[in-house]
């Protein structure tokens, strides 16, 4: 099982949100079946909360994380649905980012861990979700 991670679950990790012992248990428990991965774009959303690269580096190694690049079919797959999401009316409100991650997570892993408020399942509907706990 390939587990993709959105930015929204290391952020409650890394700011012991209210649910970030169910997400670091949750992890656990994924890490035990198989990979934890996260793309570039995560990445980048996470690297404000560190002091340094290699600190974040040596926080991924520790939780088991992967970055992995971003696939030409997941890219195509984000650029798609952020075209149809605006024309059908979207605001800018969730951005290219937001739709990449959700693209790599659907092509290439088996779900992803994220806090969806619903725009996730409305603009993905195939893209398997894994709450917390």
């Amino acid at each position: 099982m390939r587990l993709a991670l959105d930015t929204s679950v290391l952020l409650a990790i890394f700011n012991r949100e209210s649910d970030s012992e169910e997400w670091i248990t949750a992890l656990i428990r994924q890490r035990r079946r198989g990979q934890l991965i996260l793309c570039a774009t995560v990445y980048a959303e996470i690297a404000p909360a560190f002091g340094t690269q290699q600190d974040l580096e040596e926080t991924l190694d520790k939780l088991g994380v992967r970055l992995e690049p971003i696939l030409p079919e997941a890219a195509w797959l984000a650029g798609q649905t952020f075209k149809r999401y605006r024309a059908g009316g979207g605001p800018r409100r969730h951005l290219i980012p937001d739709f990449l991650i959700a693209a790599h997570a659907q092509v290439q892993a088996d779900a992803l861990a994220a806090t969806d408020r619903g725009y996730l399942r409305r603009h993905f509907p195939q893209l398997v979700l894994m709450p917390p706990g």
